[in-house]
């Protein structure tokens, strides 16, 4: 026998006995009763206690079973996690909090209603990362693919507020098949909602978006919007337009790896921070750089303190011979950050793009600073378009979240060309030149060979607003390079020479030797003030470290306004 609606109720009607031509008689309904039918007998008491918990207890199993076991096991094959096991990664131990367990979508268009798993396709909560309150939300592709609906949008939407309210930082883990079709514009709408919310969350709260698996669509702004967004190789997936719509529309053939994957979006759109090498490699970056961040722009980044011994030692004689003798010969910066910062720790972010630029975050006497620093080794340490924006987001970051900003310089202009000039390179420079100018952090910036110019000007000169100026003898703050300013103030010169039979590249090494200790030198500056002091290498820890502790206490505001009009 079929079984019935829940509440139905069975009639039995008795035997026959008339003749089989007479219709049988029903039996009349029973009177009528205010006690409910009986339950199913595999079914819990719900008129007792014992019987709701036990409901209580088959709905907690519903919860965390939501995604089907086949589903689990595709997410396994893939090689990624689902959306409990990558909180469990993040999250302290025994700390989550799940918020809106039982929540359901409410849709039943096509035949949406057959099947209404408890959660919707997101996990969301709150828990502590090292001690440390940390809003949380975890898309599930093994329930409806992690497609984003109405209730689903409500739950993030949800607890994106309550991370503002309690002033926690909030960390999106994304694996989407992006909007839920059956749904229609509501899913739209809810895109939009959560939007916003990255929007004023800006500035106020950290936002870190770790992308699992594929976010494709308008499900890609709110990564783009947030400060650090995390992706795994291989694994994750971000574009506006799939493979297939691209072929049909421009003709071009390119797969999801080369469009959007991890890797792509680390070494040539900018759009990701860091590649995960797996999941777990992912999580950990996370991790370590809510270490560096305060919970929210009116606290401090955590602290450990300790105070350095400022005396030099062997390990920092070691820059007094960095720098090489030639200025063509390059180095490596981070091994000049390793030597100043506290046990040689950096945490380096964006390191696969715009390698030109290193920037990233470390401590001195166990507080946090953020470092901005031209890197030789790659384009000789020049600023191209890449580099400018790369630096300029990360000043800002740090500016909004109270890390003071270390600047180490090397640069010898802007890379020039066409393909820079007609890119923007104007507009993109002065969005670094804008983000110094408004940072209010404390700006410490060394100067340890070339400073050429407005290069010099753009990596946090005094005339910027830096606080403490330092430069290293090795020092070259000019205009131009010694050689492009001897070819233009001894053209003349130079061009006698080669009248009257001299050795030209004699006369040429002389000039710029010239220029070289007379103009491209600290001193010059040093003498106007523009630089407080030129100090040996191996005095850099030791005055860094005083100036960062001289600073603790910086206050600066700017002029009252609604905001300014960076040049985007």
């Amino acid at each position: 026998m079929p079984a019935l609606p829940a509440g139905s109720r069975v009639v039995r009607l008795p035997p026959m006995s008339r003749p089989a031509t007479s219709p049988p008689t029903p039996a009349p309904d029973p009177p009528p009763s205010d006690a409910p039918d009986p339950a199913p007998s595999d079914a819990p008491d719900l008129r007792t206690t014992a019987g709701k918990l036990a409901d209580l207890r088959r709905r907690v199993a519903e919860v965390a079973h939501a995604g089907s076991e086949r589903a689990v096991d595709k997410q396994h094959a893939r090689g990624k996690g689902t959306a409990r096991e990558r909180l469990g990664m993040l999250l302290d131990k025994g700390s989550f909090v799940e918020m809106d367990k039982y929540a359901r979508h409410r849709s039943s268009a096509f035949g949406q209603d057959q099947h209404r798993p408890y959660g919707d396709g997101v996990v969301t909560g709150y828990g502590t990362v090292d001690g440390r309150t940390v809003a949380v939300f975890a898309q599930d592709f093994t329930v409806f693919g992690g497609s984003l609906g109405e209730v689903f949008g409500e739950k993030i939407v949800k607890v994106m507020d309550f991370a503002m309210k309690v002033g926690c930082p909030v960390v999106g883990l994304n694996d989407s098949g992006g909007a839920r079709i059956q749904e229609g514009v509501v899913s739209l709408g809810l895109y939009g909602e959560i939007f916003r919310r990255n929007v004023h969350a800006s500035g106020v709260i950290p936002q870190i978006s770790l992308v699992m698996g594929p976010c494709a669509g308008g499900a890609v702004y709110s990564p783009a919007i947030t400060d650090f967004t995390v992706m795994v190789d291989q694994t994750s997936h971000m574009f506006i337009t799939g493979p297939d719509v691209i072929k049909t529309v421009t003709g071009e053939d390119v797969g999801r790896e080369e469009l959007g994957g991890a890797r792509t979006h680390n070494t040539t759109s900018g759009n990701a921070h860091y590649l995960g090498t797996d999941e777990a490699d992912a999580v950990e970056y996370v991790k370590a750089l809510l270490s560096y961040l305060p919970s929210n722009n009116l606290e401090d980044p955590p602290s450990y303190d300790q105070e350095n011994d400022l005396a030099v030692t062997d390990e920092d004689r070691f820059l007094d011979t960095i720098v090489p003798d030639s200025a063509h010969v390059p180095y490596d910066m981070r091994t000049v950050i390793e030597h100043v910062v506290d046990e040689g720790e950096f945490l380096q972010v964006q390191p696969l793009f715009a390698p030109n630029i290193v920037i990233g975050f470390a401590r001195v006497e166990g507080r946090s600073i953020g470092i901005v620093a031209n890197q030789p080794l790659q384009f000789a340490g020049t600023l191209d378009i890449d580099a400018s924006e790369k630096a300029a987001r990360f000043v800002r970051t740090c500016d909004c979240f109270n890390v003071p900003v270390l600047t180490f310089v090397d640069v010898p202009g802007f890379l020039p060309g066409t393909a820079q000039e007609w890119g923007g390179i104007i507009r993109r420079g002065a969005k670094l030149i804008y983000a110094y100018a408004e940072a209010t952090v404390p700006k410490v910036t060394v100067i340890t060979r070339k400073a050429y110019g407005g290069a010099y000007d753009v990596m946090g000169s005094k005339h910027l607003g830096a606080d403490i100026n330092l430069a290293w003898p090795t020092a070259q703050i000019a205009v131009m390079g010694a050689q492009g300013a001897v070819n233009i103030l001894h053209r003349k010169r130079i061009a006698q020479a080669a009248a009257a039979g001299e050795d030209v590249e004699a006369v040429r090494r002389g000039l710029v030797e010239d220029y070289e200790q007379t103009l491209a030198n600290p001193y010059i500056a040093a003498e106007r003030g523009y630089v407080d002091t030129v100090i040996s290498p191996s005095n850099t820890r030791m005055n860094v470290t005083k100036a960062l502790r001289a600073l603790r206490n910086k206050r600066e505001t700017l002029p009252p306004k609604k905001h300014g009009n960076i040049p985007l």
